[in-house]
């Protein structure tokens, strides 16, 4: 499965990666929202890994342009954020709805076993 991993902290992101790729998945990472949009016009992924948090664009403002592109607006996306959940309270049906966000992991709460048996559920799906 070929994964967009949009990450700005280099050693998470390695470790993510390298987790990933361990499972038979591609992985291109980028630290910010242009260079995510830029590889997912190259790259075609099959899944986006998301960090909310990012330099010059917001993950949300990511989503916004991501899913106004007709080909990406049924790609998976799995947010894995420092954010903690709570923070969307009001507004998680927009970000499941809208946005189609089909996994939210807070980063302090959630194992790397977490984040790739969520990744591999949609492996599955795929095929």
């Amino acid at each position: 499965m070929r994964i967009i991993l949009v990450e700005p902290d280099r050693l998470l992101a390695d470790t993510y990666r390298q987790a990933l790729e361990v499972q038979n998945h591609q992985v291109v990472m980028c630290a910010g929202a242009q260079a995510a949009i830029f590889a997912a016009d190259e790259e075609q992924p099959d899944l986006v890994i998301l960090e909310l948090q990012l330099v010059g664009h917001s993950g949300i403002e990511f989503l916004y342009e991501f899913r106004s592109y007709v080909d990406w607006q049924t790609i998976p996306v799995v947010i894995l954020t420092n954010v903690p959940a709570g923070e969307f309270s009001g507004s998680w049906e927009l970000l499941q709805q809208e946005l189609q966000i089909q996994a939210y992991h807070y980063k302090p709460l959630t194992s790397l076993r977490t984040l790739l048996a969520t990744v591999n559920q949609f492996a599955t799906v795929k095929r």
